[in-house]
């Protein structure tokens, strides 16, 4: 096992912090948690295709922004879960392309089962409440990942040479 500097916690923390600030500001516009979600955090996710430390920092950051979850302990636990599970596949991307890829797709399939159970249980109306809140959550996650977080994956690239794979 690896033995983590001080560089790659503080790096961890940082992108953590930013996750946090990102989500509490999109709650503001009723954007982190509402019907129709574009987590403005949800950039970040593309970062551990550039420094998989950075995943640790998401996992984190999203557990602490979940906290405001209308969805409750569920939210608290799967959320987190599923930025962690999407970030360490990200870290796996071999084109930078493909880094917005699994935060889209682990998101539009695991959060809208969490919502659909939470708002009608397991009943009639969960599957077309899940395939709606699987659009929205989807379509949220392209414009976070692929607009916003291509283009911070971009700016860093050039900016900022020491976070490059390893």
């Amino acid at each position: 096992m690896k033995k983590l500097s001080a560089r790659d916690l503080t790096l961890a923390a940082i992108v953590g912090a930013i996750y946090v600030v990102l989500g509490y500001f999109g709650n503001i516009f009723n954007l982190t948690f509402g019907a129709v979600q574009c987590r403005f955090a949800e950039a970040l996710t593309v970062l551990p295709f550039l420094n998989p430390i950075t995943a640790w920092g998401l996992f984190i950051g999203c557990l602490i922004t979940n906290i405001l979850s209308p969805y409750g302990l569920l939210d608290m636990i799967f959320g987190p879960l599923t930025t962690l599970v999407a970030a360490l596949l990200t870290t796996r991307c071999k084109h930078k392309w493909l880094a917005p890829l699994p935060p889209v797709l682990c998101n539009a399939i695991v959060i809208p089962a969490l919502i659909a159970f939470q708002s009608v249980g397991f009943g009639a109306g969960f599957w077309p409440m899940y395939f709606y809140q699987a659009a929205t959550i989807g379509a949220g996650q392209i414009l976070a990942c692929y607009g916003l977080g291509m283009v911070v994956l971009s700016v860093l690239e050039r900016v900022a040479p020491k976070l490059k794979r390893r």
